[in-house]
């Protein structure tokens, strides 16, 4: 970026500045500029909570299929956990919301009833969610 295109940028981001919070009069009607809105921040760890977010679904799809009583604290962790890290972020919310529905979904697909496979699926999954979890924890948690 030349010294001129960084000096007009500011220029341009004053002005738009000094306008954000007042009304601006054109032809007899008023118009608000709204204030900007603020983006959403991506963690070093999205990626990671996101696959974390795939597993529960699967798991949680596969231990109620092969559990008579079924187990509903795999989907009320993965709700603490979406209201633990994205209280005002329904971006990323729904992100990791789609990737729980789609490891849930991608298991009831395939799989209507217990049979061995779902249990060696389940139990590796359950075995990658913790490695994960743990991995997660140990290099971002504080």
């Amino acid at each position: 970026m030349t010294k001129t295109t960084s000096h007009l940028r500011a220029a341009m981001l004053f002005l738009f500045a000094l306008f954000a919070g007042h009304s601006l009069a054109q032809q007899g009607s008023v118009i608000t500029v709204p204030p900007p809105v603020e983006a959403e921040k991506s963690t070093p760890y999205d990626d990671r909570l996101a696959r974390l977010s795939e597993i529960i679904g699967a798991v949680h799809y596969l231990r109620n299929l092969c559990t008579a009583d079924g187990e509903p604290e795999w989907r009320q962790s993965l709700q603490s956990l979406l209201d633990a890290e994205t209280k005002a972020e329904p971006t990323r919310r729904a992100r990791l919301t789609a990737a729980y529905n789609r490891g849930y979904r991608s298991f009831a697909s395939v799989y209507t009833s217990c049979t061995p496979a779902a249990v060696r699926a389940e139990q590796n999954y359950r075995n990658e969610g913790a490695t994960l979890a743990t991995e997660i924890t140990a290099r971002f948690g504080n």
